[in-house]
């Protein structure tokens, strides 16, 4: 049954921390927007907070992480056909062309610049990439026409309802859709993390941004929540060091 405009009311009142969150977690969020989301700000700054994620994805290995995750829920599938949602820079397709010899990765962002980056960069050329604008809450592609789709440090940007919409659409066109993100952790080691970054927020684009993400980052509760609404299955694997991993699934 088609959801109604109350019912994405509703969702999109839940906290990032999900039903359940206590008073203090209901606290830790924001409606504030990254500058990466926001209209008013140069593409300079932008840029620079989209090569810091590619630099600390290289240093601390996240492309790598998230790589073998993506290739770890498709092991059994020959020659799959892969969609990145949100690719910003395009390094985890990328890592995921070199490391598997027949796969094909559809790169996409709604950000045109982003996506104009990628396309004069080596995936733009790659004989088995392709590069695309896509919205992730409407994807024009097929129902069932990838293997697995992806979505990587960019969930916790949308508003319950619209990342609802995206576990709905993710999972339409793809058999699985994995969304790897920031962990939520619990409300006293939250406070502490937040600690460590603000002062550095007005100063550094890329923390100023990190704070936010931390704010806005889902919980498994909330994930669980969202998956319900959207009408999808969802296994969701957390720890505090480790990303929050996602694989939803068509009922």
């Amino acid at each position: 049954m088609p959801h109604t405009n109350t019912d994405a009311t509703a969702i999109d009142r839940m906290p990032r921390g999900g039903p359940d969150a206590s008073c203090v977690d209901r606290l830790l969020q924001t409606d504030r927007l990254e500058y990466l989301d926001r209209q008013d700000v140069p593409p300079a700054v932008k840029r620079s907070v989209i090569a810091a994620l590619d630099w600390t994805g290289r240093v601390f290995g996240h492309h790598d992480q998230h790589a073998r995750l993506v290739l770890d829920e498709i092991a059994d599938v020959p020659d799959p056909l892969i969609l990145e949602l949100g690719a910003g820079h395009g390094a985890l397709s990328a890592t995921v062309l070199d490391w598997h010899p027949t796969a094909r990765v559809t790169v996409s962002d709604i950000d045109a610049e982003s996506v104009a980056a990628i396309s004069t960069g080596p995936l733009g050329a790659h004989p088995r990439a392709e590069v695309r604008t896509v919205d992730a809450t409407a994807i024009d592609a097929r129902d069932g026409e990838f293997a697995l789709a992806v979505f990587a440090l960019s969930f916790h940007h949308l508003p319950p309802a619209l990342a609802s919409k995206v576990l709905a659409e993710g999972t339409r066109v793809a058999d699985k859709l994995v969304v790897i993100d920031l962990p939520r952790p619990p409300s006293p080691l939250h406070l502490l993390r937040l600690a460590t970054m603000l002062p550095l927020a007005p100063f550094v684009p890329f923390v100023h941004d990190g704070v936010i993400s931390s704010l806005r980052c889902y919980s498994p509760s909330a994930m669980r929540a969202l998956a319900a609404h959207a009408g999808v299955d969802v296994e969701v694997r957390t720890g505090l060091m480790s990303p929050q991993v996602t694989v939803a699934t068509r009922r």
